[in-house]
């Protein structure tokens, strides 16, 4: 004698489709907000790419980390300051410059102009950290400024100084990647969930 099953109630059928239901809104809401926070992490790391790598290159300019506090308040230990090119005869009174500490080395500081002057013919400038009771003790010339402060970021020196030279390129490259792939995987698992339900749904009535 073959027997076949007895088919689901209605109530049955409603009860299991709820559960389905359930348990699809559940995930679909955990992979969303792994989207966004995905989504959100790469659009921070590339705004820090653009600030560290992109604009810098663009102006010919160079990212640099504030390691010292003689520029507080406004650049404090740790932020990334961005000096670019500018002729000499443009810089101003109140303009901050990264020159270096002696001729042809590469230790470099970063000080406000308070003063032009010529001594010999020769433009020098006075500068002083806006943190520092005195005057910096030697005039800066021409030769020893690398450029002018374009723009400055807090915290972000310390990331730029952990991230050097090609490393800095790959690392950021990876780790956006990395997040892209996430997030279109996430995208992806939440349309098969979906299908899945549907599926689910129409065989249930069957």
């Amino acid at each position: 004698m073959t027997m076949t099953a007895p088919s689901p109630l209605p109530a049955e059928l409603d009860s299991r489709r709820a559960y389905r239901a359930a348990q699809t809104r559940d995930r679909s809401l955990l992979q969303q907000v792994g989207v966004s926070l995905s989504a959100s992490l790469l659009i921070l790391l590339l705004g820090i790419a653009v600030a560290v790598v992109g604009l810098p290159a663009a102006v010919g300019g160079t990212a640099m980390t504030v390691l010292t506090q003689s520029m507080e308040p406004r650049l404090p230990p740790g932020s990334l300051v961005v000096i670019k090119p500018t002729p000499v005869d443009d810089i101003a009174v109140g303009d901050v410059i990264t020159y270096q500490i002696r001729s042809g080395e590469a230790a470099v500081v970063s000080h406000r102009v308070v003063s032009k002057t010529y001594a010999d013919g020769e433009l020098t400038f006075i500068t002083k950290g806006d943190n520092n009771a005195a005057v910096d003790p030697e005039p800066v010339q021409a030769v020893q400024i690398r450029g002018t402060l374009w723009y400055s970021l807090p915290l972000l020196g310390w990331v730029n100084n952990a991230l050097r030279g090609s490393d800095r390129t790959v690392v950021l490259a990876v780790a956006a990647g990395g997040l892209f792939l996430y997030a279109a995987g996430s995208v992806a698992s939440v349309v098969r969930e979906k299908r899945r339900a549907r599926t689910a749904d129409a065989a249930a009535a069957i």
